[in-house]
C-alpha cells in the first residue's frame, strides 16, 4: 500500500520546480492531487506529468496573494474530491535587492505572496481539515528564513514570517490532529536559484561548492522531505522546521 492511497493533496506553486516535483511525488504515492498556480500552461503540464505517472489530479489557477482565490481553491478541492487531507503551501516569490533600493510596491508583492498567501492557505485548509478529523500541512520557508541573507532582506523577512506562522498555527491545531511543519530549502536547482546566480554573478559550480555536500539539491530532494512530513511516519512531528540545504545551516 502506498503512503497516500485514498488521500487528497493540495499543492500551491505547482507549475514548476519544487511544487511540481512534490505534486508528482504525491500522485505516485497514491494521492489525488490538486495542483495550483498562476500559469495555466505550466499547470496543465504538471497534470499531464501526474497522469503519466499513473496518478489523478486537476489544476486550479490560483494567485495565493488573493484571499478569495485561495478560498475558491480549497472549495474546489473539496467539491471535486470530498475532503482535504494534506497540503503543501509552496507558492512564493523572491526579491533580490539591497533594502535601501526596495520599493513599497515590491514589499507588498513579496509579503502578499509569501506571507499573506501562506496565511490564507492555512486558514482555509484548516477549516476543512477540522471537519474531517485532521490532516498535515507543510509550508515552504527557506534557508533565508533561518539566517540573514545579503541583498535578500525583504525575502528573508517573509520567510522568517512563514516559520512564525508555522510554529504558532501548529500549536493552535495540535489538539485537532492537524500537524503543521515547514521545509527550508537552499541551493535547489530551479528558476529562483538561476535568478540568485545571475544576480550575484556566480556559476552553478560555485554555488554547489558552498554546499557541504558539494552539490546543488534537486526539487525531488525537497519533495521527499515534504512527503515524509505529511506521512504517518512523522505523526509525532509538528511545529518543526526541516532544513533541506545540504548542510548549509550547519556551517
Amino acid at each position: 500500500m502506498r503512503r497516500f492511497d485514498g488521500k487528497i493533496a493540495l499543492v500551491t506553486g505547482a507549475t514548476a520546480g519544487i511544487g511540481r516535483a512534490t505534486a508528482i511525488a504525491f500522485a505516485r504515492e497514491g494521492a489525488k492531487v490538486v495542483a495550483a498556480g498562476r500559469r495555466e500552461t505550466e499547470g496543465d503540464d504538471t497534470i499531464r506529468a501526474i497522469r503519466q505517472a499513473g496518478g489523478d489530479g486537476i489544476f486550479v489557477r490560483t494567485d495565493v496573494a488573493v484571499d478569495t482565490e485561495v478560498e475558491a481553491l480549497v472549495r474546489r478541492t473539496v467539491g471535486e474530491y470530498g475532503r482535504l487531507d494534506v497540503a503543501f503551501n509552496n507558492a512564493g516569490t523572491i526579491a533580490l535587492s539591497p533594502v535601501v533600493k526596495e520599493t513599497e510596491e515590491r514589499f507588498r508583492a513579496v509579503i502578499d505572496t509569501n506571507v499573506k498567501g501562506v496565511f490564507a492557505c492555512l486558514k482555509y485548509e484548516i477549516r476543512e481539515m477540522l471537519k474531517t478529523g485532521g490532516g498535515a500541512i507543510v509550508n515552504t520557508s527557506s534557508l533565508a528564513g533561518l539566517v540573514g541573507s545579503r541583498d535578500r532582506s525583504l525575502y528573508a523577512a517573509s520567510k522568517h514570517a512563514v516559520i512564525g506562522l508555522t510554529k504558532s498555527t501548529a500549536l493552535e491545531v495540535a489538539g485537532h490532529s492537524i500537524r503543521v511543519n515547514a521545509v527550508c530549502p537552499a541551493a535547489i536547482e530551479g528558476a529562483m536559484d538561476v535568478l540568485f546566480m545571475d544576480y550575484f554573478a556566480i556559476t552553478k559550480e560555485q554555488m554547489a561548492s558552498a554546499v557541504p555536500l558539494r552539490r546543488a539539491g534537486a526539487p525531488e530532494d525537497v519533495a521527499a522531505a515534504v512527503l515524509f512530513l505529511c506521512s504517518a511516519e512523522a505523526s509525532f512531528i509538528t511545529g518543526a522546521t526541516l532544513a533541506v540545504d545540504g548542510g548549509m545551516t550547519a556551517q
